[in-house]
């Protein structure tokens, strides 16, 4: 059977995580589940500890001192999960803004030749609930943004509920990523891309949260902004192995 590993990072997320992880285990096809956790002062590492106690072959922790960005957390956990052998590494939300059921349908796509299955909330129209009127177009126009400025067909550039091959994280030189907040996400796919992977968007509804409080902030866009810009100036290589 192959192994899967869903990485979630988690700041100040007590009102979610043991929801969240109970989700996706519920699910059919031995899923296990990353925490990179980055000094939660609301006890949440408290609580994924215990949860390792029930679970203690499908639960790992990683916890870090103080936030440092959602680009060096999934960096983190890319790297941990290729040491530990993982075939099909995902990407996914603590909030459920991502819904769990859809985990399996980014595999199947996987399955069925994508190297990087994309929840997608653009390839079908706009689908997401709870978002005030401005976000939703500040984020679906951005989205428009890069993909005229880098050429590439994905609608949804910065989206963060992904289904990535191993090999696709193998490939990619993962210290040579500069992005660190929300464009760490339209790098990542811009790099799959330029490297010849096959990139596959899965239309998914994406709910905004409805516990905790939200991360993104203005200066997150403005990275996004200028280093998709820079980004188009790069060249981009296989990680030498």
């Amino acid at each position: 059977m192959d192994s899967k590993v869903v990485i979630i990072p988690t700041y100040n997320e007590k009102e979610n995580i043991e929801k969240i992880i109970r989700a996706v285990f519920s699910l059919e096809g031995d899923y296990h589940i990353l925490v990179i956790e980055d000094g939660s002062p609301d006890g949440t590492a408290g609580i994924v500890k215990k949860l390792q106690e029930e679970f203690p072959e499908r639960l790992f922790m990683i916890e870090r001192a103080g936030k440092q960005g959602l680009g060096t957390a999934y960096i983190t956990g890319f790297k941990w999960s290729i040491e530990h052998g993982y075939d099909f590494i995902f990407e996914m939300d603590a909030d459920f803004s991502h819904n769990p059921d859809d985990l399996p349908r980014l595999y199947n796509t996987c399955k069925d030749g994508a190297d990087l299955a994309i929840g997608s909330r653009y390839c079908d129209g706009i689908s997401v609930i709870n978002w005030p009127i401005g976000r939703v177009i500040m984020s679906y126009y951005a989205s428009v943004y890069v993909r005229k400025v880098l050429g590439m067909k994905v609608y949804d550039t910065t989206a963060g509920f992904k289904c990535y091959k191993r090999k696709v994280l193998e490939t990619i030189d993962l210290d040579n990523v500069r992005m660190k907040g929300y464009g760490f996400q339209i790098e990542m796919k811009y790099t799959t891309y330029r490297l010849g992977f096959k990139i596959v968007e899965v239309p998914i509804i994406f709910v905004d949260r409805k516990e905790g409080t939200s991360k993104m902030s203005s200066g997150i866009f403005g990275e996004a902004f200028w280093g998709v810009l820079k980004m188009r100036m790069r060249k981009f290589k296989p990680r030498k192995i």
